[in-house]
Order: structure tokens, then C-alpha cells, then sequence
């Protein structure tokens, strides 16, 4: 077991500190990126690294970084430790701020041990994981990793009509650092599960070894609106029709299957919306997700076979448009045995895992060597207020965390 462990009071205290910003009047927590919510997370979290004495970073996309570095190290790649603090609509407090305060953490408990590294260490706090006021999510970590141009995220328009560029400097966090100008040497990123493995099977650790590709689309079916009453069955064009049959063509299928793969329809709309009208269109979202890339390619493949032949036996136009498509990642060997080492180190029982989830890690293994350590989450619940993970396992987290970083910077 490692001689040092963690400030688990100044952690956790940090944690309902930030939980408690971007509370509305009926104390939901919502901090949507680039928001006032946001900047007031943001400030926050500023002012905790300088208590710490780190350098602090903020480039064009608003990826806000802290740094320790010092005259021995201070020419190596960091050692990256990122999440994010933006949060969905009435979210919970560990979503993304467990990852970031537990790099804060992890950097300020090596300082104040005097503790001499290799590497600089770097926590980061990426902008618009979630992408519920901007699309796509992951984008701070995807214009750092080079995927996304600087000047294609800065003029993307939310779902309020807002300019993200225009937002970031509203708020003072239009930075001025090139994004990725500087690659880490590694990148390791903690996190609650999302999910009910962890918990169900008793595990405190989770050591991630792959993530799910992701696939986006937004379906469109046009039929023709006509009365509800008066038109027969046989001579409808019915566009809520042909959209609930490729509902149930994706739960049948992805049901059927002895495969991981997850189907979900998350968005949908009718017009005319009305309910003596039949619907002359209809417009919904398809989330595809599968950690093998070519099962991915398969179901995509499905999809679009069955939405074709649909097209033709209801005489409807349909069309899918690509929203957002993530390939599946796997990450790096080395990083996934040092976060199983590190947890026997500490008496705790891991788990190797994939994440169902998408996370800035996906983006960040791009560039350079990266991994994931999960914890439980109580009833497999997030995106939610009822989010929770009990202290004990965010203090284990943290520690392990702690371990693996150490390790990597002394490299």
C-alpha cells in the first residue's frame, strides 16, 4: 500500500462545494457550457488551483488546465488527469467533478510531500463534454485531440440560438492557448461508472479497457397528415406508424443479439402534433453504441437496410441524417495493468470493463497513451439527482487515482 493517500475530507468537501453551483429555485443543478452556471463552476474551480499554486492554462476552446511543474521536469510532456464540469439538465454532483478534483487532489497531496517527478503533472477541465447546449459532446477534448477545428467550435450555434465563441468570452473564458499545442506523456481519466456492473458485482475498481463506438442519427419520415377519424386503416400513410416499427425493429434486434450492442431511440417528434391528426411527419433520434467496430458497421448497415425497404412498402420518403460517430477505443495496455496494480496496492479488487458511456478519454487517446479508472455508481443511476456514489469508494478512487499518477510522472 502506497506510504501516502489522498486529503479525503478536502476532496469530498470540494465535491458538494462545486455540487452546489448552477442550483435553480427548486434546486436542480444545471451548468450548461459557457453559462452563467458555468462560469461560476469555472471560478470556483480557478480558485482552488491557485490556493494549489498551479500555473493555470486556458486555451481558445476554453479547456481550463492546472500545472505543476518545476526547473527539473519542467521540459517533459505532462502527465494529463481530465474530466469536465459542465453538467446535463438537473444533474447530479459527480458526473465529470469527481475526475477534475480528484486531479486537483492527487497534484496537491504529491506537493505537499516534496515528492519529485519526471513529469510535470496537469489536471484539465474540458469544455462542452456533455453537448446539451452544443453539439457534439466531448468537444473540448476533441479540439485538443485535433479532431475538431478551433474556428468550426467556436461558431457552432446551441440549442438557444447562442454562439459558443461569443458565450466564452461573455464569460472570460475565451483563452488564448492553441489547443493541443503540447501532447501529455499519458492521460488517465476517473469516473463514475454511469452504469450498475460495478456495484451489482461488488467491485470498488474499475479498470476501463475499451470504450463503445458511438452512432448518431436523426431520422426523418414523411407520410401524408390526414383525419384520424375518417380515414381508413389500409389508406394511411401514417408517419408515427412507419416510426414506432423501426423502434421495435431496434429493441427486437439489438434484444436478440448475444452481442453488446445497445440500440436507443431518445428523441421524437410528430407534425402536425395533434391528436385527431395523422401524422405527416416524423423526426427522431437513433443512439447505435458497440465496442467492436465492424459489429458497429453491421448494425448502421441494418439500420439503413430496414429503413429503405420501409421507405418502399409505405410509399413514405425517408432520411437519416449523422449527427455525431465516434469510433470504438481501445486503451493503452500498459496504463490498464498499472490501475490494476495500483488497486491491489491499496487491497482493493478491480475489474477490467468497457465504458457504455463517452468520455473526454476517447478523445485524448488519440494523442497519447490513455485509460479510464471507474467507481460505482449506486444503482447504476447518473444524469440524474439521484446520482450518488457512497464516500468510501470516491476516497478509494482518489487513492488509486493518486497511485497510477504517481507512477507515470516518476517514468
Amino acid at each position: 500500500m502506497s506510504a501516502l493517500s489522498i486529503n479525503a475530507e478536502r476532496l469530498l468537501s470540494r465535491i458538494r462545494a462545486l455540487g452546489e453551483i448552477g442550483r435553480d429555485s427548486d434546486s436542480r443543478l444545471t451548468r450548461l457550457a459557457a453559462s452563467d452556471a458555468d462560469k461560476a463552476g469555472r471560478d470556483r474551480l480557478v480558485q482552488w488551483l491557485r490556493e494549489a499554486e498551479l500555473e493555470i492554462e486556458v486555451d481558445q476552446i476554453g479547456n481550463i488546465f492546472g500545472v505543476w511543474r518545476d526547473a527539473r521536469n519542467a521540459e517533459n510532456a505532462p502527465v494529463l488527469i481530465g474530466s469536465h464540469i459542465d453538467t446535463v439538465i438537473d444533474a447530479g454532483i459527480y458526473d465529470g467533478c469527481y475526475g477534475v478534483l480528484s486531479g486537483l487532489e492527487t497534484i496537491q497531496t504529491l506537493r505537499e510531500a516534496g515528492t519529485a517527478l519526471a513529469h510535470p503533472i496537469a489536471i484539465a477541465a474540458f469544455t462542452n463534454e456533455e453537448g446539451v447546449r452544443y453539439a457534439p459532446d466531448m468537444m473540448g477534448s476533441l479540439v485538443y485531440a485535433g479532431g475538431l477545428s478551433i474556428d468550426e467550435a467556436l461558431a457552432i450555434v446551441g440549442t438557444d440560438g447562442s454562439v459558443l465563441g461569443e458565450e466564452l468570452r461573455r464569460i472570460g473564458y475565451a483563452g488564448a492557448g492553441v489547443p493541443g499545442l503540447s501532447k501529455p506523456h499519458a492521460y488517465v481519466e476517473l469516473h463514475v461508472e454511469q452504469g450498475p456492473v460495478l456495484e451489482r458485482e461488488g467491485v470498488p475498481i474499475g479498470a476501463v479497457e475499451n470504450l463503445q463506438g458511438i452512432s448518431w442519427q436523426r431520422i426523418t419520415i414523411e407520410g401524408v397528415a390526414n383525419h384520424a377519424g375518417t380515414t381508413p386503416m389500409s389508406m394511411r400513410r401514417d408517419a408515427g406508424h412507419a416510426a414506432a416499427r423501426v423502434i421495435g425493429f431496434l429493441h427486437d434486434r439489438a434484444i436478440a443479439s448475444n452481442t453488446p450492442t445497445v440500440a436507443t431511440v431518445g428523441c421524437i417528434a410528430f407534425e402536425p402534433s395533434a391528436i385527431n391528426v395523422i401524422p405527416s411527419r416524423a423526426m427522431f433520434t437513433v443512439d447505435l453504441r458497440d465496442p467492436d467496430a465492424e459489429r458497429l458497421k453491421v448494425e448502421e448497415a441494418a439500420l439503413a437496410g430496414y429503413l429503405q425497404d420501409l421507405a418502399a412498402a409505405e410509399s413514405m420518403t425517408v432520411t437519416a441524417e449523422r449527427l455525431a460517430r465516434f469510433e470504438p477505443v481501445t486503451f493503452d495496455a500498459k496504463i490498464v495493468g498499472i490501475i490494476e496494480e495500483a488497486a491491489r496496492g491499496r487491497g482493493l479488487v478491480s475489474k477490467r470493463m468497457t465504458s457504455g458511456a463517452g468520455h473526454d478519454a476517447q478523445m485524448i487517446a488519440r494523442i497519447a497513451p490513455a485509460a479510464m479508472i471507474f467507481v460505482p455508481s449506486v444503482g447504476g443511476i447518473s444524469h440524474n439527482p439521484r446520482e450518488y456514489t457512497a464516500d468510501a469508494d470516491l476516497v478509494a478512487g482518489a487513492n488509486v487515482l493518486f497511485d497510477v499518477i504517481q507512477r507515470l510522472a516518476a517514468d
